[in-house]
């Protein structure tokens, strides 16, 4: 992209707000599940399907059992999404040629650097609280059943701030790849498409939600590994069964095979279809509106 088409920061950080706590409503369900769907079961208990998990959700729950935990990552996506593409323009200013373009590899290394900075600023406590508020979920008596809040404040309480940051080595890896590997494929591919467009036409916006769909269908492929080991390592009993990410990997790969790491795929693969095409569509939607590009 030319700087020319070079988003405002503010209004980077306000789109992209918008977007992600929109996504996230959205699509919390297929998080919901595909999270439920990696955790440790017992031995010789068969992990459920995501139908199953459902059916068994709403039976024992109701509808609004597919929302336990939602407030942490709505509250959570909007501050990633804000600093993702915030940081995403930045490092992509950084890296421009003197025409002010950027090549895919150094779209790669920006959205590596955006997702690293969303881990840290934004990604880790929220995931950390939503992924112990689904576990408890399942427990016949939970323990934080007041709502994100109070769940949240009672983490704290028993593990300090340190418990919130649980995971934080593999869900960097994660938000660095995810970013990397979106950022790349929406960029490379919407530049493709820009150029076989007329000059200064803006995309439709059910062509800007195809191309991020695509990118969200190479991130989940690419990066699912590493979505299991953090959610493992922000379970309740993480701190019991691994002593780090590498030993939860360990064990993952030793005591359960390959396939267990990509167990989750196809929630996760329908959430982050709908994720990067709405994300991408309302961003460049909001920009559009508010006059958020510099001229």
């Amino acid at each position: 992209m030319s700087a020319k088409g070079k988003e405002k920061p503010f209004h980077s950080l306000f789109a992209g707000a918008i977007a992600g706590a929109t996504e996230s409503f959205l699509t919390y369900p297929a998080e919901f599940v595909k999270t439920q769907s990696q955790f440790t079961y017992a031995a010789g208990e068969k992990a459920p399907g995501p139908i199953t998990i459902i059916r068994e959700t709403i039976r024992n729950r109701g509808i609004l059992g597919l929302y336990a935990g939602v407030g942490a990552p709505i509250i959570g996506n909007a501050a990633k999404a804000g600093v993702r593409f915030l940081c995403y323009d930045y490092f992509k200013g950084l890296l421009a040629d003197k025409d002010g373009k950027v090549s895919p590899p150094r779209s790669l290394v920006a959205g590596l650097g955006a997702g690293m900075m969303e881990a840290v600023l934004a990604v880790t406590p929220t995931e950390t609280i939503k992924t112990k508020l689904i576990d408890d979920s399942r427990r016949a008596e939970p323990k934080y059943p007041k709502g994100v809040i109070p769940g949240t404040a009672a983490i704290i309480r028993e593990e300090g701030l340190a418990g919130i940051y649980r995971g934080l080595f593999p869900v960097m890896m994660r938000q660095g790849a995810n970013s990397a590997v979106r950022f790349s494929t929406y960029s490379t591919m919407k530049q493709f498409v820009q150029g076989n467009a007329r000059p200064g036409q803006a995309l439709p916006s059910w062509v800007t939600f195809g191309i991020g769909a695509i990118a969200g269908i190479v991130t989940v492929y690419v990066t699912m590994p590493l979505d299991v080991i953090k959610t493992r390592m922000q379970s309740l009993t993480a701190r019991q069964q691994y002593r780090n990410s590498f030993h939860c990997a360990y064990r993952i790969f030793t005591e359960e095979g390959v396939l267990r790491f990509w167990k989750g795929t196809t929630p996760r693969l329908a959430r982050l279809i709908l994720s990067g095409g709405i994300i991408f569509t309302v961003y460049e939607n909001v920009i559009r509106a508010i006059g958020g590009r510099a001229v």
